[in-house]
């Protein structure tokens, strides 16, 4: 189900939120397990076009809820910057809706934990990528989450600051 964002005038593009989304280091996953728990999970990710990749154990509560239902969301705080003056925080966020599957394709597999380590580590040499993946390559689960949604936002202070310095 898709909700409509009640403040629009906060809302974020889609090309603003795909920035975010290619610069933020890290999100929550958040899924809901076969008896209706939720459970919410910082990670590392990469994005790429309508896709999100996640790295994993093989097993876990994560995995788990997964199997259970394979809805998500993913949520990406791009800004968070307190305000005690006047009790807010002028914020900037991204959350992704989609489906998870966990990636069997060992050709699919690679080239996913590859673009994570060069998004995290783009300076090291392919060689040791290489070295780095393949030592874990047998402990390694990859997860490929489809992206059905994306909605984005911002403080109305960040909104006017821009209408501001645009006029």
């Amino acid at each position: 189900m898709s909700y409509p964002m009640r403040r629009v005038k906060q809302a974020l593009s889609e090309q603003e939120c795909q920035k975010i989304l290619r610069h933020a280091s890290s999100g929550v996953l958040a899924v809901c397990d076969g008896q209706g728990c939720p459970y919410a999970v910082p990670l590392s990710f990469v994005y790429d076009a309508d896709t999100l990749y996640f790295h994993c154990a093989r097993s876990g509560h994560k995995l788990e809820a997964l199997k259970a239902n394979p809805n998500a969301s993913f949520c990406v705080i791009d800004q968070d910057e307190v305000i005690p003056e006047t009790y807010t925080t002028w914020y900037r966020s991204v959350i992704v809706f989609g489906r998870i599957e966990i990636m069997d394709d060992p050709q699919a597999k690679r080239e996913a934990i590859c673009r994570l380590a060069m998004k995290y580590a783009f300076n090291d040499s392919q060689e040791h990528r290489n070295q780095a993946i393949d030592k874990d390559w047998d402990a390694l689960c990859m997860l490929k989450m489809t992206i059905e949604r994306i909605s984005g936002k911002e403080a109305i202070e960040l909104v006017r600051r821009r209408q501001q310095n645009s006029q």
